[in-house]
């Protein structure tokens, strides 16, 4: 039976050496589920797979879409499974691979999620001026009354889910929560899945490691040419927030070197409590990689 291999685990932990690993020796392409490295323009600051790498083993999903593009799970699901269905025509036994930190990216592929309706213009435009006129604070609120299951794992420093998550309590009358954990889509194909992890302590030496790369390779500059984009949901992320913050004088570089750090570890932290909650996924220590490739060689024939 055709196999989608997932690979995923919290931001810094090694995911790439060893996908690239597989990939290579399994001559197959990596199939990309970050929601920022899709974007052009902003390699540094999302970790994008390198020129070398890319060269290396074909990518999809990165680097594709304009800035000011809109795009959701919903679509990633849509166009990974026309990807798949691609890949897998006329094949038995064929194996693809995903890999990524984006929970519901994955989620998406793996269990689906268009049952979500499409917003109301005029609910839309109420909580885009919501936003406007009352900011962020009085949503989040708002959202903890509503959907306190979703206001637990959502990106509170993220606008556009804060406000979607509230659009659809609004125009529905029930939970975001509940359009997510209805019973999932069959798929036409085995998925096995693979989580990454490594002791918190060295978790968080390699984040820090990772941002003090990012500031060296040009951050930095490369904030400052986005700057006149800060607007755009794509840049409302980590990194770009706090470069920002400093570009606008409120903190100084070491401040925002310091919170970029901090506010990694907090998304990784919260990854892995997402990740616990699937029974699907076996977990390895990212530094096991004998271990890692055998089971892979074992599952996936």
């Amino acid at each position: 039976m055709n196999t989608l291999l997932v690979i995923t685990g919290p931001t810094a932990v090694g995911k790439t050496d060893i996908c690239l690993e597989i990939a290579e020796s399994r001559g197959i392409p990596v199939i990309n589920a970050d929601s920022r490295q899709i974007y052009r323009d902003m390699p540094i600051g999302t970790a994008a797979p390198t020129a070398e790498q890319m060269q290396r083993v074909k990518h999809y999903f990165v680097g594709t879409l304009a800035l000011d593009e809109y795009y959701n799970a919903s679509m990633y699901e849509q166009d990974v499974m026309t990807l798949l269905s691609q890949m897998f025509e006329g094949k038995d036994n064929a194996l693809a691979m995903m890999t990524g930190g984006s929970m519901m990216y994955i989620d998406a592929v793996c269990n689906g999620i268009d049952d979500i309706p499409t917003i109301r213009d005029d609910i839309r435009q109420l909580y885009k001026d919501r936003l406007a006129t009352e900011g962020l604070d009085p949503l989040l609120a708002e959202l903890k009354t509503l959907d306190p299951e979703y206001y637990d794992i959502v990106d509170k420093c993220n606008p556009r889910r804060v406000v979607h998550g509230l659009e659809i309590c609004r125009q529905t009358g029930t939970t975001y929560t509940s359009f997510r954990i209805r019973e999932r889509k069959q798929r036409p194909f085995r998925i096995v899945k693979i989580a990454l992890n490594r002791p918190r302590d060295i978790l968080y030496k390699r984040i820090n490691s990772r941002v003090d790369m990012m500031i060296a390779e040009g951050l930095e500059e490369e904030a400052r040419r986005l700057y006149p984009l800060r607007h755009l949901n794509a840049l409302n992320t980590v990194g770009y927030k706090e470069m920002f913050k400093y570009i606008d004088g409120e903190w100084t570089l070491d401040e925002a070197v310091e919170r970029i750090k901090g506010n990694t570890r907090r998304y990784a932290r919260k990854q892995q409590t997402w990740y616990k909650k699937d029974d699907d996924i076996v977990w390895f220590d990212a530094a096991e990689r004998e271990h890692i490739l055998n089971f892979i060689s074992d599952t996936v024939k």
